[in-house]
């Protein structure tokens, strides 16, 4: 007897139909399907414990940790409507057993965990969440299997499937060939899916697979805040209608009774139906300890609505109309808000949309259509002129304008031409390119800026710490000031009426009701005018639209606590090669000697040099060739390291090198001293060039400096930035590049292991400092500086290296970061004050009976929407530098 190593069913080896061999052995199978599946991918079912495909890994339950899952985690959290609501998820998601940390972010609903272990159950993390009122939504899909034959199959797939992060529960059925999969929206991918089932040895139908990409969430979420808002205001409007008579006349139409039952029966749709999602907020964070704006709302509109009922039997006017009035503004701010909050995220919905949907790729010779998501390393996709190149990759045939300006945000176009690497997602303009790729998926440019946008969005910054403080405890001081407030008016009644009289200059303020109506109504000012919601959001707004912003101007930023500390730095430290300088020596001066000319100066040095692979010589040969200079082939080539050449071209015998290297060899330099030292003293390297012992002329070669070094050097003098410069070169070479570009500070001589102790000295000297590098080899200076910003060009860039990286090499950029900083954070400082001052202002009013009920709950509505639409002017800043600015 033997084994079917597909499905594991035994079989007669005497009576078997079906046989396979593989490495000299003999398998049996039960039917075509187990056979043609072991052909194709024999080593998937060997040396297995079970024989069906591939056995991925011990089962996963929901309750099991996170199979390959990364040290951090960003889950989506629904239910948050304030400050508070930030600090009781965090403190629920800290107290899981394995979580680091847990940031949590209001704008964004996201909350960003870190592990100490990816063995953190992921079951755990949504129970805390849920436990503290508050939920990880869960999505399910239908996946369309192909190629089970048995119950083991199915053992298999919904092992493979368990495995992804991200998924709670997969149920597999055989009958129906269809697996149910329960999973954390965002997670885990369509593509994840159908990789994790493809390499279990099946396939997913995809006519039937479910599409996750479904319909953009916040427009869905502005939908139903519009439809709440609606129907709100289909009730509260015959409410207003109906209570006017009241309050200008004092007439209740058509009597008493009608009166207070229509205003009652209109407010219950509102608080009930429209309103139920705040009602059942506020209650589930009521119970659970926690209460946060949705409870203030919860009670002061349930207080009010009491009052209906209550007037029938009390000497207490009926404020059930002023609940349902209450509500509706409040679903109107919500309404309000949900559309700034989208305005304010619209940067990474417009990074999505970026990529391309489909590539034309080769096989077998042929252009083969695939989606974007089966691109593979190494396959040659063909681009034509205005598509979109599909992934990361380098150009191995054609020439073309690119536009790239999604990821450098330079409006340009740049040409690309065999071995130069372009970006996935920007735009081809005018000529056939076949790129070879080189990323893909999550390793694409494009998908490093969106995790790094969203990293941002979800950081922290250094001043928040003290709004979460006061938020944390919010509102339960709130409503100990609400329970205050009726205390007062019952106990001190005419002290609080004397108060209140002080202001019936207001209209809607009037002293002449009792004493426990003009508490009821305090107390419920109080609760729906205090706002926390306005201290959740100052900060995150203000971070999704700087970040944004940073991602269309080509500037990444890491975190919220650099865009705070980049505004503070009184240095920045400039790498000077590849940073201030283009990093290629270019020759800047070519001077003929002794009657030569300079066609054949350049002839002569160019073809000696021709044969060298030092950077001095590919300068002289680029820029003998970018002349039209035809170049001979040299003989008999001898170089000197650190010195200079000797070859013979033409039959003569050119020398190539330092004037001291000439001299040695009886060349004589006379004429050329003055000449000579005036070059040096530009930091320009000098070349002599002889032909049979006569000096023919010298060339000047720099590393030049790049075009808007100068200007954006002056420009962050005139921003009141000091600047510093730290190079390998000697003192005087530094320091007449210093002079040059305007530097304030040289730090020279300096090796490469030295540059963090450079970078250290000068934070001594002048406290916080950035530092600019290539964000390659300067990785320990960029971490040892306050923020590390990285200039780097396209792919090339180490977006891992720094707090702040630069898409585009110029150094215009770093302008752009610091006054993105100063934009960003003022807005954040303005949201704080404006959140903090209307606290401080608008609960003592309420409580001395100056605030009627709906004008405070407006002035609540309107304290969030200024700060989310403030946060939303900084799109109107201009970062540019000025000398930019000027030129537009």
């Amino acid at each position: 007897m033997a084994r079917d190593p597909v499905c594991g069913m035994t079989i007669d080896e005497s009576t078997a139909r079906e046989t396979s061999t593989f490495n000299g052995q003999r398998f049996v199978f039960c039917s075509a399907v187990c056979r043609e599946k072991f052909e194709k991918n024999p080593g998937a079912y060997l040396n297995q414990e079970q024989s069906c495909p591939v056995e991925i890994s011990p089962a996963l339950s929901p309750d099991a940790a996170i199979n390959g899952q990364a040290d951090e985690l960003i889950l989506p959290v629904k239910g948050m409507t304030c400050a508070a609501c930030v600090a009781h998820v965090t403190r629920a998601l800290q107290q899981v057993p394995g979580v680091a940390q847990a940031q949590v972010n209001l704008a964004t609903e996201q909350a960003r965990v870190k592990l100490e272990s990816p063995a953190v159950p992921l079951v755990q993390l949504r129970e805390a969440v849920e436990e503290a009122g508050y939920e990880i939504p869960v999505e399910t899909t239908t996946l369309a299997i192909e190629g089970m034959t048995c119950a083991s199959c199915v053992r298999h797939v919904e092992r493979a499937l368990k495995t992804l992060p991200g998924v709670l529960d997969a149920t597999v059925n055989l009958a129906t060939e269809q697996a149910k999969v329960s999973y954390i929206p965002g997670t885990v991918t369509a593509q994840d899916f159908k990789r994790a089932v493809e390499e279990a040895g099946y396939s997913l139908r995809e006519s039937e697979s479910s599409e996750l990409a479904a319909m953009d969430e916040s427009e869905q979420k502005m939908r139903e805040a519009r439809f709440r808002m609606a129907v709100a205001w289909a009730f509260t409007i015959p409410i207003v209608l109906w209570m006017l008579p009241e309050m200008v006349l004092g007439v209740m139409w058509p009597s008493p009774l009608v009166y207070n039952l229509g205003t009652i029966l209109l407010a219950l749709p509102v608080l009930f139906w429209v309103g139920r999602q705040t009602y059942r907020s506020g209650w589930s964070a009521l119970r659970h300890g926690y209460p946060n704006m949705d409870s203030l709302i919860m009670l002061g509109t349930g207080a009010s609505l009491i009052t209906g009922p209550a007037s029938f039997f009390l000497p207490v006017a009926n404020y059930a109309g002023v609940a349902g009035m209450i509500m509706a503004f409040h679903l109107t701010g919500r309404y309000v808000e949900e559309t700034a909050k989208g305005r304010a995220s619209q940067a990474i919905r417009k990074l999505l949309q970026l990529g391309a949907k489909t590539a034309r790729v080769l096989r077998n010779d042929q252009e083969v259509e695939i989606p974007v998501d089966e691109i593979q390393v190494g396959d040659v996709m063909v681009v034509r002129p205005g598509e979109k190149i599909p992934t990361d990759g380098v150009v191995v045939e054609g020439e073309s304008s690119v536009d790239e300006s999604m990821a450098t945000g330079e409006s340009m176009p740049v040409t690309r031409r065999p071995g130069d690497p372009v970006i996935g997602a920007t735009v081809n303009q005018d000529g056939l390119l076949k790129v070879k790729a080189t990323r893909v998926g999550k390793d694409t440019f494009l998908a490093q800026v969106i995790k790094l946008v969203e990293a941002c969005q979800t950081s922290r910054v250094p001043i928040q710490a003290f709004a979460d403080r006061v938020t944390a405890v919010f509102v339960p001081v709130v409503i100990g000031i609400a329970l205050l407030t009726v205390l007062l008016w019952l106990v001190f009644p005419a002290t609080m009426r004397s108060l209140v009289s002080a202001g019936a200059f207001l209209p809607w303020v009037n002293p002449s009701l009792n004493i426990v109506t003009l508490a009821l109504v305090s107390m419920v000012a109080v609760l729906v005018i205090a706002c926390p919601c306005a201290l959740g959001l100052a900060t995150p707004t203000a971070l999704m639209v700087g970040s944004g912003m940073g991602a269309q101007h080509g500037i990444l930023i890491r975190s919220g606590e650099a865009i705070q500390t980049l505004k503070d730095v009184n240095l920045i430290i400039f790498d000077k090669t590849g940073t201030l300088t283009r990093g290629k020596p270019q020759v800047t001066d070519v001077v003929p000697l002794n009657g030569c000319e300079e066609r054949k100066l350049l002839q002569l040095a160019a073809s000696a040099e021709s044969g060298s692979e030092h950077p001095l010589a590919r300068a002289v040969v680029e820029r003998a060739r970018t002349k039209g200079v035809e170049l001979q082939q040299p003989q008999d080539f001898l170089a000197e390291r650190g010195k200079g050449i000797q070859a013979s071209v033409n039959g003569s015998t050119i020398l190539v090198g330092s004037p001291r290297f000439l001299s040695d060899r009886n060349v004589s330099l006379q004429g050329a001293e003055t000449l000579l030292k005036r070059l040096e003293q530009e930091a320009k390297t000098v070349v002599a060039v002889a032909e049979n012992d006569h000096l023919c002329g010298l060339l000047a070669i720099a590393d030049t400096l790049k075009e808007d070094a100068i200007p954006a050097v002056r420009e962050l003098h005139r921003m009141g930035v000091r600047t510093a410069m730290v190079t390998g070169d000697n003192r005087p070479t530094a320091e007449a590049i210093a002079r040059k570009v305007g530097i304030d500070q040289v730090v020279a001589e300096v090796l490469p292991d030295g540059k963090v102790d450079a970078v250290r000295q000068l934070q001594e000297q002048f406290g916080p400092v950035a530092f600019v590098g290539d964000g390659i080899n300067d990785a320990p200076a960029l971490t040892q500086a306050d923020v590390g910003i990285a200039l780097g060009t396209g792919t090339d860039i180490a977006i891992e290296a720094s707090d702040i990286t630069l898409v585009r090499g110029n150094l215009s950029a770093v302008v752009e970061a610091v006054n993105l900083s100063r934009a960003t954070f003022q807005k954040i400082r303005q949201n704080l004050f404006w959140a903090f001052f209307y606290n401080v202002i608008m609960i003592p009013l309420a409580m001395m009976g100056w605030m009627h009920p709906v004008l405070a709950e407006i002035a609540m509505a309107t304290s969030s929407i200024t700060v989310v639409s403030n946060a939303n002017l900084l799109k109107r800043v201009n970062i540019q530098p000025s000398y930019l600015q000027a030129r537009g």
